[in-house]
């Protein structure tokens, strides 16, 4: 029982965050001066990730260099959270990860949790938290957000725990073998169960946004998070639709020609059969059908693709260390 933590990596992806920053390094800060006092972690370093942001983030990163906790990586556009954590672990050289969102709503006091649970198990490789309450999040979006990941551990060779983000600590171990994966769009809580390992979770209650605004990137019905769900959860993940429509494709066989035997029985028996709105509701319905299954194609005809041209996750416009401080 027991292990000793030499140094603690803590990645955080963030876009327009600069009201926040100054309490949550202030947080983190005391979290590891209470950590390296009590003699369970011997240094740490944290890791900024900026994903192109267009407020004063950055500049105020640049001045908290000089406090020698700090690596800042500036990334050349917009790339997404899974693509700025895994560039953050290509730069992290804590012989454990912590990642984590930088808006305050997972509490960096948690991390005490995550690393007593990681240091009274020798055989875990992550451990992962769990929400038991999210504050100021809409019913509608805890629903659907819920529904969704039974829905990807009902079709998909992973499972997914429910109620569970991008917060968790992973061993050196997890880490160096999380990169080596090399597919085009990450999904991470998808990566970090295919992984393995033995994974523990913790339990923590999740807060509403320090600056009180409301989460509007991440909202469940729009548009960006449809696709997050279809490209990287879904796609990358299963081939239930593919395998949905072969059956679909059989069943409709199976019924379409009990349905030409009934045509056939009612011509030769002389029975009238004006069936205008009949042919035109079968048309629709089997073309609406016909469309959706080349959606689905299309889908995986498009992962392949991306695959294919093999284009780096991620450009990295610059990474700043304490040495760099002006």
């Amino acid at each position: 029982m027991g292990r000793e933590l030499a140094k603690v990596s803590v990645i955080l992806s963030f876009y327009n965050e600069r009201s926040v920053l100054p309490e949550l390094l202030q947080r983190l800060r005391a979290v590891f001066s209470t950590l390296i006092a009590n003699k369970d972690v011997g240094s740490y370093e944290f890791i900024f990730v900026n994903d192109n942001s267009t407020d004063e983030s950055e500049k105020y990163l640049r001045s908290e260099l000089k406090n020698g906790d700090i690596v800042l990586i500036n990334m050349s556009r917009n790339f997404g959270v899974s693509e700025c954590v895994m560039a953050g672990m290509t730069h992290a050289t804590g012989d454990a990860v912590i990642y984590m969102d930088a808006d305050l709503q997972d509490p960096p006091e948690v991390i005490f949790q995550l690393i007593n649970a990681w240091q009274a198990d020798d055989e875990a490789e992550v451990v992962y938290t769990t929400r038991t309450r999210r504050e100021g999040e809409h019913w509608l979006k805890m629903l659907v957000t819920k529904i969704g990941y039974r829905f990807i551990n009902a079709i998909s060779e992973i499972e997914l725990q429910v109620d569970s983000g991008d917060f968790k600590l992973l061993s050196r171990r997890a880490v160096d073998n999380l990169l080596q994966l090399k597919e085009d769009k990450p999904y991470m809580r998808g990566l970090v169960s295919w992984i393995g390992f033995k994974q523990v979770p913790v339990f923590y209650e999740r807060l509403e946004r320090f600056d009180g605004r409301e989460n509007t990137k991440m909202n469940v019905l729009s548009r960006k998070v449809i696709y997050y769900w279809l490209d990287r959860a879904l796609i990358s993940f299963s081939d239930a639709p593919l395998k949905l429509m072969l059956f679909s494709g059989f069943g409709l066989s199976i019924i379409s020609f009990c349905y030409i035997f009934v045509v056939f029985l009612q011509k030769i028996l002389g029975v009238s059969v004006p069936g205008w709105a009949a042919i035109m509701s079968a048309i629709l319905f089997l073309g609406s059908i016909q469309i959706m299954m080349l959606g689905f194609i299309g889908l995986y005809i498009s992962a392949i693709f991306k695959e294919s041209k093999r284009r780096p996750r991620y450009i990295i416009k610059e990474v700043l260390r304490p040495a760099d401080a002006g």
